[in-house]
C-alpha cells in the first residue's frame, strides 16, 4: 500500500511539473501576442517582472494539476502511461515558444 501511495505522489508531482512547463510556454506566447512589454535594455527599473509573474502563475497551475492527479481515484496507472506523451508535448511547446517568441 505504501508503494502505491509513493507512486501516485510521484506521478502527480511529475504531472504538475509537466503542466507548469507547458503552461509557461503558452503563457509566454499569449503575453507576447497580446501585450507589449518594454525593452529591457532601455528600462532601468520596473516593479513588474514578467518572468516571475509567469513563473508563479504556472507553478500555481502545476500545483492544481498535481492535486487533481493525486485525488483522482484509481487513475495513477493511466496518468503514468500518459506522462511520456505529456512530456513530449510540453517540451515541444517550450521549443516552439523559444524559437518563435523569445
Amino acid at each position: 500500500m505504501k508503494s502505491r501511495a509513493i507512486t501516485t505522489a510521484a506521478v502527480s508531482v511529475a504531472w504538475g511539473l509537466v503542466v507548469a512547463v507547458g503552461g509557461y510556454a503558452v503563457a509566454r506566447v499569449v503575453q507576447r501576442l497580446v501585450s507589449t512589454e518594454p525593452d529591457p535594455a532601455t528600462l532601468v527599473w520596473s516593479a513588474h517582472a514578467g518572468f516571475f509573474w509567469r513563473s508563479w502563475t504556472v507553478a500555481y497551475a502545476g500545483g492544481m494539476a498535481a492535486f487533481v492527479v493525486l485525488v483522482a481515484p484509481h487513475r495513477s496507472g493511466a496518468a503514468a502511461r500518459a506522462l511520456a506523451p505529456g512530456i513530449a508535448i510540453a517540451a515541444g511547446l517550450l521549443v516552439l515558444q523559444a524559437l518563435f517568441f523569445p
